[in-house]
């Protein structure tokens, strides 16, 4: 049995920068995590634009169980970047 094909996110947002890290740590010693762009179009929809999730998954062209789980996805991620000191790379 086959997985489903992961179906394309619209995504109208590209980040001019593609990481982040944690000052005063070398790259070499530093574990990452990697935000997908859908993630942080999803963020960026949700967080900083501060629409509702019915909303943000009508830009994104996917349903609102799907738009939560990648919200729910990136959130995870991102807080676990912070509390251990891990780099976020955002793929392009």
């Amino acid at each position: 049995m086959t997985p489903r094909p992961c179906i394309n996110r619209k995504v109208k947002f590209n980040p001019n920068v593609d990481y982040f890290k944690p000052a005063g740590i070398p790259l070499r010693q530093i574990e990452e995590v990697e935000l997908s762009l859908a993630e942080v179009e999803a963020v960026r929809l949700f967080d900083v634009q501060k629409l509702e999730q019915k909303e943000c998954a009508i830009n994104m062209e996917v349903s609102q169980p799907t738009f939560s789980r990648i919200l729910d996805s990136a959130r995870k991620k991102i807080a676990d970047a912070l509390i251990n000191g891990k780099a976020i790379r955002i793929e392009k």
